[in-house]
Order: structure tokens, then sequence, then C-alpha cells
């Protein structure tokens, strides 16, 4: 079951929505697909964002739609990569706004994970996808499993910075408690809408944010892991 992946720190404010029935459809749509074919991210890493992140340090939540798609690319972090994968288009262009708006080199990896150890919850509307078909598993559950998530930052007392790029994002503000939490909203960094992305200066925004919750800023730097 998928409450078996769940991490400790998130079982006391998700448990009672895994006990729902559709996540046993979830559980074995998901089965059906990794019997077919590839689906990522495998199945240990399915929820590594919320095992990354712990329920109470949790200071920023990033929402991306669904894992990449490509053959070893998804890993259960919205936007990042592992170590040897080639960075995507999308993070290329967060990469190149940091770099604009803070000077921090770019990179020579997509691993994400120091973002996450510092509290950014990199969080996936749908947390797994069939390999080469975006989308693939929308629609069937997931939706209603990371809802309960946002809503669940959202309930704490702690104030937290949900940042939404593109309007798939935007459409989960009504999860959010705006009168407690900031909200950084703005265009998403995919090649198609880049233009809108650039010049935006989310880091700014959200460690100002954070800065004003009484939080330690996020240091957005990703350290290089000397890849050839």
């Amino acid at each position: 079951m998928v409450t078996d992946m769940l991490p400790e720190s998130w079982r006391g404010v998700l448990g009672e929505e895994l006990e729902k029935p559709y996540v046993k459809e979830l559980t074995d749509f998901v089965e059906q697909e990794r019997a077919q074919g590839p689906v990522y991210p495998p199945h240990d890493q399915v929820f590594a964002a919320l095992e990354a992140t712990p329920y109470d340090q949790v200071k920023v939540l990033v929402l991306g739609q669904d894992p990449y798609h490509g053959a070893g690319q998804g890993h259960g972090l919205c936007f990042s990569v592992q170590p040897g994968v080639k960075t995507p288009p999308s993070l290329r262009n967060i990469y190149k706004e940091m770099k604009e708006e803070l000077g921090h080199p770019v990179p020579d990896n997509g691993y994400l994970l120091p973002w996450a150890q510092q509290g950014v919850l990199l969080l996936n509307a749908v947390l797994t996808v069939r390999e080469g078909e975006a989308n693939s598993h929308k629609g069937k559950g997931w939706e209603k499993v990371t809802d309960a998530v946002i809503r669940a930052v959202s309930s704490r007392p702690d104030p937290a910075v949900f940042v939404l790029w593109g309007n798939y994002a935007k459409k989960k503000l009504p999860l959010i408690d705006q009168d407690r939490h900031a909200v950084v909203q703005g265009a998403h960094p995919s090649p198609l809408s880049a233009k809108k992305f650039f010049g935006s200066r989310p880091f700014t925004q959200i460690n100002e944010a954070i800065a004003a919750q009484g939080h330690a800023p996020i240091d957005w730097r990703i350290p290089d892991l000397h890849q050839d």
C-alpha cells in the first residue's frame, strides 16, 4: 500500500487521508502500470519529497505538476533530477534566473536535494508517471493526496511560503490560508513561458518572505558534482 512508504513525520497529518477508499484504487493502478512498463519515480522514491523535508521543517513549498517522464529522470523531487542526468529545460531556466538574480553560478547538475534539506518541499501534484507520457497518471487520485499535503502545511501554526509557478499551480491557491502564509506566484519556468518567468525575482521574494516569518533564508546555491 501507498501508506507503507509514507515517511514517519507525515503519517500523523496524512494518515487519515490515506485511509480513504480511493487510495487503494490509486495503489492498484500504479502497480498495474509498473507491471506493464517503466513508471517514474521508482517505487521507493514516490514520497522522496516528504522524506527529504519533514513536516515540521517545511519553510517553502514549491509545487510542480507531474514527474519528468524521461528514462531515469523523475526521482520524487519536483524540477530535480538525479546526479548524472542532464539538467532539463525548466530547471535550466530556474538556474538562469538564479544566476541573473543572485549571481550564483549555474551548477553542473540538476540535483536539488540541498534545497529540500533546507526546508524546501519540492512537491509534484501527481507523484508518478508512465515513461514517455506526460500527465499519464493525472486524475487517478494523486491530486487528492497532494492537496492534503498542501492543506496540512497550510494548517500548521508555523508559517511557510508557497511557490506557485504557472496556471496549474495557481489553481491550488484556495487550499492555502493566505492570512498566515506567504504566496509567491509567477509564470512557469518551462521554455513555453520562460520569457515571463525571467526577471520575476522569485528567490528574493521567497527569502524576504521567509525572513518576515522569522526563519533563516534558503541558500539557493547548488554545489557542483564535477560531472563529466
